[in-house]
């Protein structure tokens, strides 16, 4: 890629993630004597009139699960009740520590736990991988004495994984894909050393929304004695409805005896507020290595469940309350909603020649096409209005359905754009920069080099 193509592509960027980058307008310092109150809600009030659009009508991959006007209301009311808890200091809202335990509890019950499950509620995904692979690491240093641990990873497991290895001083083994896009379960047996202390399901995996053999790789943690740590971060609020809604996924939770942790996110299609996730463990054995304890230090008496000290207990609380008030009749009726989007924007998709279908999903869908490229697509829908995830190896791009596209006319309207976007750009049509350069950027250079840009591209943005 030569200069001129980089500089293009940092514009378009800039235009897309920078918008507001005016000097004239630049906030350096801070003032010297306080906006209006006023001033600074109509301040706010523009920018989110303008950057709320996109997933109001639905044209949004993932990002606001429900964003329902009667649910954001009841959240503002239950913010101004809890604005100002923390659980860091449960002698003073012991209720939060209350409602976290029934998060918890309720949550064990949709996995079939039983009375011997322990978690807690993370600030979010990543948090909840990070604090269960942690978890695996002390856990087996101490039973099995294991000082340099190994985690076994689908390579369409969740970037959080690598990024826990890379924090926690840990051995990423990565095994390989069938052709269904599911981790290949006779490759999980054979990369197993006597140094591994888990193995990795997704369910369903980020990039695809497949389900990985999740009973067959609990059957070889079980034999072979070592974690199964199953992602359900994006699954964990619609799968256990979708057998009974007659979608076939197999069992994925505590109900396979090799399964032994399992994260679940509640910010998700679990509709409460950013971020909170639960992580749960199938004993307290495996909880204890979680906590951290200090009885020493001269502050005091110091211990955590997460990796936070102070955390908001607002979230906490919007969470209990979104699934004391959906319950899980409402559950079930939401998933019902979502799979049926799924299932009519897959066989609309089946429909449009020149663009296909990854795997099997069943609403976190996965397009890629050889003729048209997948990335020059995606732009075309961008164009459109459409803000849909990239994805790599191959190339390819998903959107993840939520409440907002089971709203009238948006998935026809998806399907209208995506036939357009596919002709388009099967005929070379006019595309923007786009993301298409940066994932194809990233998918020809070495991984060092596209390390190194992306680092810079995070310093640009967090600079003025």
């Amino acid at each position: 890629m030569d200069d001129l193509d980089v500089t293009s592509m940092m514009e378009d960027l800039r235009k897309r993630l920078k918008p507001y980058d005016d000097p004239r307008k630049r906030i350096s310092n801070m003032p010297e004597n306080g906006m209006g109150k006023d001033d600074i809600l109509n301040h706010l009030s523009q920018y989110a009139e303008s950057e709320n659009q996109p997933w109001k009508l639905g044209k949004v991959s993932g990002a606001v699960y429900h964003g329902g006007d009667d649910l954001l209301e009841f959240l503002e009311k239950v913010y101004h009740i809890y604005s100002q808890s923390n659980p860091l200091h449960p002698d003073i809202w012991p209720s939060l520590t209350k409602m976290e335990n029934e998060i918890v509890a309720m949550s064990s019950g949709i996995m079939n736990g039983n009375e011997a499950v322990r978690g807690s509620v993370t600030s979010g995904g990543t948090e909840s991988i990070l604090l269960a692979m942690k978890t695996y690491r002390d856990y087996y240093r101490s039973a099995k004495g294991i000082s340099n641990p190994e985690i076994i990873l689908p390579t369409s497991a969740h970037a959080a994984f690598l990024k826990a290895c890379d924090y926690f001083c840990m051995k990423s083994v990565f095994v390989d894909l069938d052709d269904s896009f599911r981790v290949d379960v006779e490759k999980v047996k054979n990369a197993i050393t006597p140094n591994t202390v888990a193995i990795v399901g997704s369910a369903p995996s980020f990039p695809y929304g497949v389900m990985d053999p999740i009973k067959e790789l609990s059957e070889i943690a079980a034999d072979q004695n070592i974690g199964m740590h199953v992602d359900a971060c994006l699954g964990g609020f619609i799968i256990p409805w979708a057998e009974k809604l007659g979608y076939h996924t197999g069992r994925f939770d505590f109900s396979l005896p090799g399964v032994t942790s399992i994260s679940m996110d509640t910010h998700k299609y679990g509709f409460g507020p950013k971020g909170t996730s639960v992580l749960l463990y199938r004993n307290s054995d495996l909880f204890q290595q979680q906590i951290y304890a200090n009885g020493t230090w001269q502050g005091g008496i110091y211990f955590t469940p997460t990796m936070a000290g102070s955390r908001p207990g607002y979230p906490i609380v919007a969470a209990w309350a979104v699934m004391m008030l959906m319950g899980r009749k409402g559950y079930e009726e939401s998933a019902r909603k979502i799979l049926e989007t799924g299932k009519f924007i897959k066989n609309g998709i089946h429909n449009i020649p020149g663009i296909r279908i990854l795997g099997d999903p069943l609403w976190v869908i996965a397009m890629a096409s050889e003729n048209a490229g997948a990335y020059r697509i995606m732009d075309m829908m961008g164009k459109k209005g459409w803000m849909l995830s990239g994805l790599a190896n191959p190339p390819a791009f998903h959107i993840a359905l939520t409440m907002r596209q089971t709203y009238p006319g948006v998935k026809e309207k998806f399907l209208e754009d995506l036939k357009a976007s596919v002709d388009e750009a099967a005929k070379g049509g006019k595309t923007e920069a786009g993301m298409a350069p940066v994932y194809g950027m990233a998918s020809a250079l070495p991984e060092e080099q596209v390390r190194f840009f992306l680092k810079n591209i995070v310093e640009w943005l967090y600079s003025q």
